[in-house]
């Protein structure tokens, strides 16, 4: 909702700066999203007439002018606009202004010829040009000399308001002034709505076959109206700043009421309709060509303003090019009407347009306003555009009843925590225009029209905290009994985790849990995942059961936008059947991606792509010393031989490996990327810390190189030589890997580095070499012998 404060000040002249009325606005839960000035800032121009035009001698497109700025004499200006001719009065920029982007003005020659000045058009001052090519030729009644901020009310403020929902009554002018009255106990002054007597006997019939849907219809012709009188500066200007373009007069008046007042109105061509009007649902299949020159096709849902022949407007949403208005109409309808907020709302989406009507029809138009609504736009369809008056017809449904509600004094100082004097109470809920009515322990409310919102008890407690102020409310009056509880030893911060990927070079990114169902079958191989049963569009109809589609969408993503390294991570839950009567479960996973090079570009070092043990590195840092194996396994998102299954004590936590060569090229990706996924409990799960002495005895270290077969993995050699149970190892970690002159054909060196120390007493050969020997021949059992 956007307005400005001179219109909101007509019907509540708050003392308030716009900045303290921004503050105020924002705490009473009416947030102030913008607040910009009606135009920017410039000083030195005024309000001029021009006294005379002459060419000037030397440039065919430029004009002398002689114009009378209200110094006392005339004063000469040379001007290029085309349409500049004598007795227009327009703004005139005098020596030592300074225009929008500090543009100063000084006298000047052009072409020989002096100029004292500027004469300025709507861009050069930064205001609307509205299809003007020139000068901002200004009315008539323009004293001259005025400075021009005054007479266009320039230093005016613009809000933009971010209205909830459920605050349908704040979409008006007269809204927003009931509620700026009872915020600053300022006087509300809503527009006075004069009642315009019947001229003709003339009367547009309504039918209303839809009772639950439209609770009232209000309609009255007026005719020999000019559909082409312009419409006046003072509306056009409201309506502009109030973010909505100038159209005719006939539209422009339909427009203003609905901002005056907030309440949405049609305006038809009398003359195109035929019999009475009909609100009813339209028939399936039923065309309609709408005033946005859409053409839609209709479904028994929605609802209509028809006539004896065809559907004329979709109610409450948009009216149609058929009946519509236009330059030569001379016969009007105007509509007043009450439409259901269920059966407008979801109707913007449905037929892929919106209207402000829409807006507030599907939120709640108080229904007692639509009379009100035709008197004011008949005066004003009178002032600007003449005509007869005819007969207002009003045809009534079923329509919402004025509900009542208690509150209690006792009740607002329980739940407020603060004391508000029953005086105070009573005046707040009258300024809110509640109407309150002292009882015996409070006041019965009867909610007027405009509330829908409200309907209990614990919502009029919420009007008076609003209105009188969340900030004055003492916030020393709550209590709690929430105690901060102890990590458990063996559980590890989450935030260690985030902690953890980011020292690693990773960024956190957030996908959606619903997914393409291709991707569920590709990196999951997922045949039967979990449907959606009304899913966001077409490519989010399943849950997902692994982090790698999102992933892989991120890495699409970022290469679109040149960005060639990539490490992400996302910690989010997967969701799988659970057995087959469709029960789920929910798993939280941390799942990673790593592309392009293992450093940033730079001068150091040589650029060098990712590999799988880099990937494996980061997740070995992740897991904090468990003892992860990786077993060479295949999964349908990876490539064969070159994943693994992680596992620790036996049991599998994860998956890492290179994405497989299919999808690389289904997803149109130049290499392959590297992603793992581990079970986030694993990762979270931890020993306690337990306390150990250091031995005070050096340690022994051997290094022992074996010559394997090619098809024998290091797994295979640490588990021959893990099976060596004693409690002076204190570690077995591989070293070097050698293949090449010396070795037979189809074979490998591997070296390992042992370590060893006792708690008790320096390690001698006597004690090492059995070890040692023991060591040896559990790693011939996988073929490995003694190099």
């Amino acid at each position: 909702m956007q307005f400005p404060y001179s219109w909101l000040k007509t019907q509540a002249n708050a003392n308030q700066t716009p900045e303290q009325l921004a503050h105020l606005l924002t705490m009473a839960g009416l947030e102030v999203e913008e607040m910009n000035p009606a135009a920017p800032a410039f000083t030195g121009v005024v309000v001029a007439e021009v006294k005379s035009v002459e060419k000037h001698p030397d440039a065919d497109r430029l004009n002398v002018t002689q114009v009378d700025a209200g110094t006392g004499e005339l004063i000469q200006i040379v001007c290029g606009a085309p349409n500049v001719r004598v007795g227009i009065k327009i703004p005139c920029a005098l020596p030592d202004a300074v225009l929008p982007e500090n543009f100063k003005i000084k006298p000047t020659k052009m072409r020989g010829v002096v100029s004292n000045g500027m004469l300025c058009s709507a861009k050069e001052l930064g205001l609307p040009e509205n299809g003007v090519d020139g000068l901002l030729v200004l009315p008539e009644n323009a004293p001259v000399g005025q400075n021009i901020r005054e007479f266009l009310d320039l230093d005016d403020t613009l809000f933009t308001l971010k209205i909830t929902p459920n605050r349908a009554d704040c979409l008006s002018i007269k809204g927003l002034a009931r509620e700026v009255s009872a915020l600053t106990q300022c006087e509300f002054n809503p527009i006075k709505i004069n009642h315009i007597p019947n001229q003709t006997t003339q009367k547009q019939a309504v039918k209303i076959d839809a009772p639950d849907d439209c609770g009232r219809f209000i309609t009255r012709v007026i005719s020999d109206v000019n559909a082409t009188a312009p419409s006046p500066d003072w509306l056009v200007q409201r309506l502009e700043r109030a973010g909505i373009r100038s159209v005719s007069a006939l539209v422009d008046i339909g427009n203003y009421v609905m901002l005056e007042l907030g309440q949405p109105m049609h305006v038809f061509d009398a003359d195109k309709l035929i019999g009475s009007l009909n609100i009813r649902r339209a028939k399936n299949g039923e065309v309609l060509e709408c005033l946005n020159e859409k053409t839609v096709t209709l479904s028994d849902n929605t609802l209509v303003v028809a006539d004896e022949k065809q559907a004329l407007s979709i109610a409450g949403l948009m009216g149609g090019a058929a009946s519509a208005v236009s330059d030569t109409t001379q016969n009007i309808v105007l509509e007043s009407a009450w439409f259901k907020p269920e059966i407008i709302s979801g109707k913007s989406r449905q037929y892929g347009f919106g209207s402000d009507s829409s807006f507030r029809f599907e939120r709640g138009v108080d229904f007692q306003l639509q009379r009100d609504a035709i008197e004011r736009a008949t005066e004003l369809v009178i002032e600007i555009c003449g005509g007869q008056v005819g007969e207002i017809v009003e045809e009534i449904a079923k329509l919402p009843e004025n509900k009542t509600v208690v509150v209690r004094t006792a009740r607002i100082e329980k739940m407020l925590g603060v004391q508000i004097p029953s005086e105070q109470v009573e005046m707040i809920l009258h300024h809110l225009g509640l109407q309150p009515e002292k009882t015996v322990d409070g006041f019965q409310v009867t909610v007027p029209s405009f509330r829908y919102d409200i309907e209990i008890e614990e919502d009029l407690i919420e009007e008076i905290a609003r209105v009188y102020g969340y900030e004055n409310i003492p916030d020393d009056c709550t209590a709690g009994k929430l105690a901060m509880l102890k990590l458990p030893e063996n559980r590890r911060s989450r935030f260690g985790v985030y902690q953890k990927m980011a020292e690693r070079g990773f960024q956190e990114v957030v996908s959606y849990a619903f997914v393409n169902e291709d991707w569920e079958q590709d990196f999951a191989n997922n045949q039967n995942p979990i449907r959606l049963q009304n899913p966001l569009a077409a490519q989010y109809a399943v849950m997902r059961s692994t982090l790698m589609g999102g992933l892989i969408e991120i890495l699409q993503n970022n290469l679109n936008r040149k960005q060639n390294r990539v490490r992400v991570f996302e910690i989010a839950r997967t969701f799988q059947k659970y057995n087959q009567n469709n029960e789920f479960i929910q798993t939280e996973k941390l799942g990673g991606l790593v592309y392009g090079s293992v450093l940033p570009e730079q001068w150091g070092e040589k650029a060098r792509s990712v590999d799988f043990y880099d990937v494996k590195g980061d997740v070995e840092a992740l897991l904090q010393g468990k003892n992860a194996q990786f077993v060479k396994a295949e999964h349908p998102a990876l490539h064969p031989g070159r994943c693994a299954i992680i596992q620790i004590d036996g049991e599998n936590v994860g998956i890492i490996g290179e994405l497989h060569p299919e999808w690389t090229q289904k997803y149109d990706l130049p290499q392959a990327p590297l992603l793992f996924e581990l079970d986030m409990s694993v990762i979270l799960a931890t020993e306690k810390v337990r306390y150990q002495t250091v031995s005070k005895f050096q340690p022994v270290r051997r290094d022992l190189a074996f010559v394997l077969p090619e098809n024998v993995v290091f797994a295979d050699l640490q588990a021959a030589l893990n099976a060596v149970q004693s409690d002076l190892i204190q570690g077995i970690e591989l070293f070097d890997v050698y293949r090449g002159v010396g070795l037979p054909e189809n074979h490998k060196s591997m070296a390992v580095k042992i370590i060893l120390q006792s708690m008790e007493t320096t390690l001698t050969d006597e004690i090492v070499e059995p070890l040692i020997q023991q060591l040896i021949e559990e790693a011939e059992k996988v073929g490995a012998k003694l190099r």
